[in-house]
């Protein structure tokens, strides 16, 4: 979705709002598709003394599954969408800036962008997520598996300790 910002570059308006809402649900991310509701983008594109910048947030929820134990999650996200934009640049290499020369700002393309940019990692269904065993593959979040644990031989003695 394009947005034509000639009357802001050219001063004849100060301010334009955002208030949309993006189908992402096409949006492959690790071999899922996980925007499965929409997401709102609201904020506004504001010429102050010449300068024309975005000033946004999107808000959006996940399905996807946690990287530690394979529950299925569903986190939230809030994502600012801030940036300076400018109809020419001095320098061309110059990352601190959206070059826009045919004045048209493409808003769901960047709002993706930022989108991926924020997201963690790693998702988790909460930051102390124990995962899985390794042998059995319980959820040791649930509880400890009834997997005997392989003792050490360099260890051994000490275990002897804990018997007496």
């Amino acid at each position: 979705m394009f947005i034509q910002l000639e009357a802001l570059f050219g001063g004849g308006v100060e301010r334009l709002a955002l208030d949309y809402e993006f189908d992402f649900s096409a949006e492959e991310l690790g071999g899922v598709f996980p925007f499965t509701t929409p997401v709102i983008l609201k904020g506004e594109i504001r010429n102050t003394a010449g300068i024309v910048t975005i000033d946004a947030e999107a808000d959006f929820s996940m399905e996807i599954t946690c990287d530690r134990c394979a529950e299925d999650i569903r986190p939230e996200f809030t994502v600012e969408i801030r940036h300076d934009l400018v109809a020419s640049l001095n320098h061309e290499d110059n990352d601190d800036y959206i070059l826009l020369e045919d004045m048209k700002l493409d808003i769901e393309q960047l709002t993706l962008e930022d989108i991926y940019l924020a997201l963690p990692g790693k998702f988790l269904c909460k930051e102390d997520c124990k995962g899985l065993c390794s042998e059995c593959g319980a959820n040791l979040n649930e509880g400890p598996c009834e997997c005997k644990k392989d003792i050490d031989p360099r260890f051994e003695a000490l275990l002897s300790l804990l018997d007496e």
